[in-house]
């Protein structure tokens, strides 16, 4: 089974829709989705990913599902550096804060920082992994410890429209790795493409393994250069662009 997720276009988050840079963006993952495999195709209910969806659906032919669990990872959390309370996302802390505390490396301890607590982004982690678990399971993979019994092989491709938190907190469950990794160390541009396929290399158990992560060919494809939207500074000095 291979599984495909699609981060949302260019973002307008203030009206929850996409920017004119993301509009174009999404009509050129069209024409690029329109020569793959979907046999199922799933969508957040938020308003950017579903407008990221829809010229692919519209050149395809093509519906899709909207799954709850698939909005955005929604669990604020208050970051060492804004002692005023500022809110935040948990997936955006300083790399000198969040590297020093060791148990954001372990798959079963990252969650248990105080002011991950605080925020209760364990729960949300269990709530969304545990809809995802369940997704699986009815298509024939269920995670036993590391690795997946595999209940229905197929070769099914799904397509999921959804957001950067969220889809790292996928990734991580079906790779056993610790989100703050992945969310700190990984970068996926506005309509990046990311696939991931089982390998069940011993009859029964199965593995998620990435093919591809952050795939922007249809972008650079159509001249049209890559949101910095999921980046940061590249050098401190660098005023234009995002600290």
């Amino acid at each position: 089974m291979k599984l495909v997720l699609i981060r949302h276009g260019d973002p307008d988050y203030e009206h929850d829709t996409l920017t004119p840079k993301g509009k174009r963006e999404a009509r050129f993952l069209a024409e690029r989705m329109k020569s793959c495999t979907m046999d199922e195709i799933y969508v957040s209910p938020l308003g950017r990913a579903r407008h990221t969806a829809e010229p692919t659906l519209h050149a395809c032919g093509r519906e899709a599902t909207e799954l709850a669990w698939l909005r955005e990872f929604e669990a604020p959390i208050v970051r060492p550096d804004h002692p005023d309370g500022t809110l935040t996302v948990p997936w955006d802390w300083m790399p000198d804060d969040w590297t020093t505390y060791p148990d954001f490396y372990d798959y079963d301890k990252w969650m248990t920082h105080p002011l991950m607590e605080k925020g209760n982004v364990g729960k949300e982690y269990v709530r969304v992994t545990e809809c995802f678990r369940e997704f699986l399971c009815a298509h024939g993979y269920e995670k036993h410890e590391n690795l997946f019994r595999v209940t229905k092989a197929n070769n099914d491709t799904i397509v999921f429209f959804t957001h950067y938190g969220v889809s790292v907190v996928m990734i991580s469950y079906l790779l056993h790795v610790s989100p703050m990794i992945l969310w700190h160390g990984l970068v996926a541009a506005p309509t990046s493409v990311t696939a991931l396929a089982t390998e069940e290399r011993r009859q029964g158990y199965a593995s998620f393994r990435m093919n591809t992560y952050g795939d922007t060919t249809h972008l650079f494809m159509n001249h049209e250069p890559r949101s910095f939207a999921a980046r940061f500074c590249e050098c401190f000095d660098n005023e234009d662009e995002r600290h």
